[in-house]
């Protein structure tokens, strides 16, 4: 149970982001394409928990100071900064060996995202911006492997809705951490403490003006390409929505977790079934 906890196969639900570009390009109906694209989301679960691994390991110190990290394996003393190094670096090697399966570029990707990682949890963590601009990355990363698995064309409006997205969720997922543990903050992680509140609420309300810009000059060119336009420009109503809804849940102090917002929230996951909908009948009709 310890190195489940450890692995955090939870978490392995951000990697759906491996099928946002081939979702849509609309490849994934063919079993080839489908294929390279769930190998590059098992290159990425294997990436993400050997990452993992070597975060509890470098962060137990600072983990044994928070109110609910220090329950994880490693701070607990459940599980050695040895063992979980060891695991960490044999899960990371599959991932890029693996990777190599589908196509170089791929390795390439995964590989990029195992140097950042490790690199945040040795140094870029302690750095304010930097902070969230790597944790944004990783989410980047996760969007571009799937075009690249598949080897498709991504979209420049793809990219910059998924970046900007990406930093919107990883603000808000600092705004909590500041929220929970007050002034306390910096004993966890050294860069909140160079984050205020109303900081952090203007970097999400830039983030969320650049995606919602994005995603709506993406869906106008789309429609204008498309007999079915009317898809495209509905599914602006509710990626709005979406992200609005999420804000909201931010500010009752959520987000800590986010994927524990987006699987506890009905009203949420009403929205992005409704907004899943009319995309994937847009791209389908494309």
């Amino acid at each position: 149970m310890a190195w489940l906890k450890l692995l955090r196969p939870k978490q392995w639900s951000k990697n759906v982001l491996v099928f946002a570009a081939p979702g849509a390009a609309g490849v994934l109906g063919d079993i080839e394409s489908l294929g390279l694209t769930f190998l590059a989301f098992v290159c990425f679960c294997c990436a993400a928990s050997g990452t993992y691994c070597w975060n509890d390991a470098l962060d137990a110190d600072e983990d044994r100071l928070h109110p609910t990290k220090r329950n994880r394996p490693i701070a607990a003393g459940l599980i050695s900064t040895t063992q979980a190094m060891i695991v960490g670096t044999v899960l990371l090697a599959i991932a890029i060996g693996l990777s190599f399966v589908a196509d170089w570029h791929l390795a390439t990707v995964i590989g990029g995202y195992v140097v950042l990682t490790v690199s945040y949890s040795a140094w870029l963590k302690h750095e304010p911006v930097i902070d969230i601009a790597s944790v944004a990355a990783g989410f980047l990363l996760r969007a571009i492997a799937g075009g690249v698995a598949v080897g498709v064309d991504i979209s420049t409006w793809f990219l910059i809705v998924a970046g900007a997205g990406s930093l919107f969720m990883v603000t808000g997922k600092r705004h909590a951490e500041r929220l929970e543990l007050g002034d306390g903050a910096a004993a966890h992680r050294r860069a909140l403490a160079h984050y205020s509140i109303a900081y952090l609420a203007y970097v999400r309300g830039v983030a969320t003006s650049v995606a919602i810009v994005a995603y709506v000059l993406w869906a106008f060119e789309q429609s204008a390409q498309a007999g079915n336009a009317v898809l495209f420009q509905l599914s602006i109503v509710p990626f709005v929505l979406g992200l609005l809804r999420y804000a909201l849940l931010l500010e009752t102090g959520q987000g800590g977790a986010p994927e524990d917002v987006v699987l506890s929230d009905r009203v949420l996951q009403a929205i992005g079934g409704v907004w899943i909908i009319l995309f994937g009948l847009a791209v389908m009709g494309h």
